[in-house]
């Protein structure tokens, strides 16, 4: 969340539209160009990430992090235990058709969704897939090349928040041991 008076609430939630906001008033089109078609397809990565893959992400992974599950989802009802690590199960099969898309069409032959420089999109996709170590989740090599790509593109500013969230996991991870 950001609290910021010119914002028509003062405030805004949801990293995608933070991001977005932040790039704007800041002008900041190293990371969210001013190219319409640039930008459509940042947007567009952005939205099937929060759309399609983090859905499945967070039916794998909220369980063993200890989040609460979405109303409606098999997580959050009065199923049994075997029917909701079924269903976290099938969740994480799924993930890998959403993440073939975003190699095989969003990043394709080069390193970033945003081209040669890490976009939103990217810093996005990064902090999702660095989630998925708590569930164990293999993730194929071009996806841990792009977070090896992501850390040295963005040092500090990835390392630190990364280690926060690797730490956690850590904890979570060695709390089920």
């Amino acid at each position: 969340m950001i609290e910021v008076d010119d914002l028509p609430k003062g405030a805004l939630w949801e990293s995608c539209a933070i991001m977005q906001y932040l790039c704007n008033r800041h002008g900041l089109e190293e990371f969210y160009p001013a190219d319409p078609a640039r930008r459509a397809m940042i947007d567009s990565a952005m939205f099937y990430l929060i759309g399609t893959l983090y859905p499945l992400v967070a039916r794998a992974t909220y369980p063993r992090l200890g989040f609460p599950q979405y109303p409606g989802e098999v997580g959050a009802s009065d199923a049994g235990a075997d029917a909701k690590e079924a269903a976290r199960k099938a969740a994480a099969a799924a993930i890998a058709e959403p993440l073939e898309v975003f190699h095989s069409f969003f990043i394709g032959d080069k390193p970033f969704i945003g081209g040669g420089t890490p976009s939103i999109a990217d810093i996005r996709l990064a902090a999702t897939l660095e989630f998925l170590s708590v569930i164990d989740y293999p993730l194929p090599t071009w996806a841990r090349q792009f977070l090896a790509a992501m850390e040295k593109a963005l040092g500090k500013a990835y390392t630190e928040p990364a280690s926060d969230v690797r730490g956690y996991i850590d904890h979570v991870k060695s709390q089920s041991r």
